[in-house]
C-alpha cells in the first residue's frame, strides 16, 4: 500500500526559489511531477505562502505523512501542533543551546617563560652560511 506524503516541489526558475506543497506517493521523487493534488505555494525569497489549511489538515488525519521541512512550515504557521524537527543532514551534529562553544586559548595570562620563541625562517641556512652582502657595487647617478 502506497504511503502519502506532503512535500514542497520545487518549480521557480533558476536563483528564483519557489515551492508548491504537494501531495504524492512517498515513492515519487520531488521533481516526478507526479503529484495527487496541489495543496498550496510557497516563495522563499518573499515569504509569502498559501496553503489550503482544510485540505492539509484532513490529509494528515487519514495518514499522510510530512517532511521535516514541510512539518516544520506548518509548526510555524500553527497549522499542526506539535514541536519544529531538525531538517539538518544526519552527518551534521545537533546544536543545543546548553552546550558550550570550544573553549578560546587566551595567550594573554600566560607568564613569558611558558611562551615558545619564534624563530624567523632562514630557509635552511645559517648565518654563516648566508653570503654577505658585498660593497663592490657603487650607485651612479
Amino acid at each position: 500500500m502506497p504511503m502519502l506524503k506532503i512535500r514542497l516541489q520545487r518549480v521557480g526558475r533558476k536563483h528564483d526559489p519557489k515551492f508548491r506543497l504537494v501531495l504524492t506517493d512517498s515513492h515519487n521523487g520531488p521533481k516526478s511531477g507526479k503529484s495527487i493534488k496541489v495543496l498550496g505555494w510557497f516563495d522563499a525569497r518573499l515569504g509569502k505562502k498559501e496553503f489550503n489549511v482544510e485540505e492539509i489538515q484532513h490529509y494528515i488525519s487519514k495518514g499522510a505523512q510530512t517532511s521535516d521541512t514541510v512539518h516544520n512550515i506548518l509548526v510555524s504557521d500553527s497549522v499542526i501542533n506539535g514541536r519544529k524537527v531538525n531538517a539538518l543532514p544526519r552527518r551534521t551534529p545537533i546544536k543545543t543551546e546548553g552546550t558550550p562553544e570550544k573553549p578560546e586559548i587566551n595567550t594573554k595570562d600566560k607568564p613569558a617563560s611558558e611562551e615558545a620563541p619564534i624563530a624567523p625562517e632562514t630557509d635552511g641556512k645559517t648565518t654563516e652560511e648566508a653570503p654577505a652582502p658585498t660593497a663592490d657595487v657603487v650607485e651612479e647617478k
